[in-house]
């Protein structure tokens, strides 16, 4: 299991990604047309930078929904591999199946 406040940092940058998302896209549309004059782009990276760095999406971090496993993440099922094989070991996964040689 990993550190609560691991994870609970996690779910704030979750919150604040959602917050601030739709004011970053506007100005980062701004700052990236061509067509605006380049003060205009320049002062829309100014005020981008001013946000919060945690709003920034690439700050999240994929944790396990089970255990809070930060690696050996699979984004599909949304869990590690840890808690993936312990779950199928106890046929809780519909489809998958233990495999023996």
């Amino acid at each position: 299991m990993a550190k609560k406040s691991a994870v609970n940092r996690n779910e704030m940058v979750k919150r604040l990604v959602k917050q601030f998302a739709a004011k970053r896209q506007a100005l980062t549309d701004i700052a990236n047309d061509e067509a605006r004059p380049l003060e205009e782009r320049f002062a829309a990276r100014l005020k981008l930078a001013k946000l919060p760095r945690n709003s920034s999406k690439t700050r999240i971090r994929n944790r396990c929904e089970v255990t809070g496993r930060p690696r050996a993440f699979y984004r599909k099922l949304k869990m590690s591999r840890i808690a993936l094989r312990e779950l199928g070991s106890h046929g809780q996964i519909p489809g998958l199946v233990k495999s023996s040689w």
